[in-house]
């Protein structure tokens, strides 16, 4: 059996109310991780002062402190102090899975025990995660209704052969998405479960962490846009988050921030061939059904990780 070795990268900034259940779940976790990198990136919370004695408690954590920058930044500045921790890692540290997870969320115990479980028996899931809930107004759970086609933005799992080999994250708004159709452009798959064992607690609603959950909406749109969404399945999308918190509001936002950032001819994702590919599959999903579309196009997919694991095992 390979390595069970996996390294957690952490960004964050003023996390002080969420951070300390985050940490004692991974300090509960049945397989501990190597090392647990944390990126206190410039909070003025009580932050610092919980990661200190965090790492005093956990000889697996390391915290690295930058500069306060002046104010959060979602998308690109996340993935700047990913990258801050992603490249404190030795050259000869030997790991052979990293996970970029959230300090504001609560996990089974469980939880990474079975993500090695699951990436040991199907060599082509390349990244991976649980599904996340967070609690509604009466104290109930409630699902984020994430795609199984993607592994979750804030806790993703991935086989280090596979993040090396589509390039890492895009330091934009969408990395989260973007990765995950990279993976099956090099014939791996991305996916993530909804079971009671691998359920976690989103402390903080997501899209929520800067000015509202609306301004994520938009922000969300957006990510669309630099993607290459096409309108049409923006639009489809849109409607279906209708019938989602925040009811009606949450889709119409989404909808303006994509069609805004159409009308002011923004910036889009600059690989033209990764933009074709994820046309292809979005119409696919319209007249298929996502599920099936999916299931499809990891199918037609698989010659290409054949084609690559031989080329990682001859060098």
């Amino acid at each position: 059996m390979a390595s069970r070795d996996y390294i957690l990268i952490s960004p964050c900034r003023d996390e002080a109310a969420y951070m300390q259940k985050t940490i004692d779940s991974i300090g509960a976790q049945t397989v501990l991780p190597k090392k647990w990198i944390i990126v206190d990136d410039g909070s003025t919370d009580a932050s610092p002062q919980i990661l200190a004695e965090a790492a005093r408690k956990y000889p697996f954590i390391q915290v690295i402190t930058r500069r306060d920058r002046g104010a959060r930044s979602v998308g690109p500045g996340v993935i700047e102090a990913f990258y801050v921790g992603y490249d404190s890692i030795r050259p000869d540290e030997n790991y052979n899975y990293i996970c970029k997870i959230d300090v504001d969320l609560d996990i089974p115990s469980t939880y990474f025990e079975t993500m090695l479980q699951r990436m040991e028996a199907n060599p082509r899931i390349g990244v991976c995660s649980g599904k996340p809930y967070f609690y509604g107004e009466n104290g109930n759970l409630i699902s984020e209704k994430c795609g199984d086609e993607t592994a979750v933005g804030m806790i993703k799992f991935y086989r280090r052969a596979c993040f090396e080999q589509i390039g890492g994250f895009v330091r934009e708004v969408m990395w989260d998405t973007i990765d995950c159709h990279r993976c099956r452009m090099k014939g791996w798959i991305a996916c993530s479960w909804d079971e009671p064992e691998i359920r976690f607690i989103h402390l903080r609603a997501m899209g929520s962490s800067h000015k509202s959950i609306l301004a994520g909406r938009m922000r969300h749109g957006y990510g669309q846009y630099f993607m290459g969404t096409s309108l049409p399945y923006m639009t489809a999308s849109s409607i279906y988050r209708l019938a989602h918190p925040p009811l009606i509001i949450g889709g119409l936002a989404m909808w303006w921030g994509f069609f805004s950032s159409m009308l002011a001819g923004k910036p889009r994702y600059s690989d033209r061939e990764f933009r074709s590919f994820i046309r292809r599959y979005h119409w696919n999903c319209l007249f298929k059904g996502k599920t099936k579309a999916t299931y499809e196009l990891d199918q037609q997919q698989a010659p290409v990780w054949e084609e690559n694991r031989l080329v990682l095992m001859s060098s």
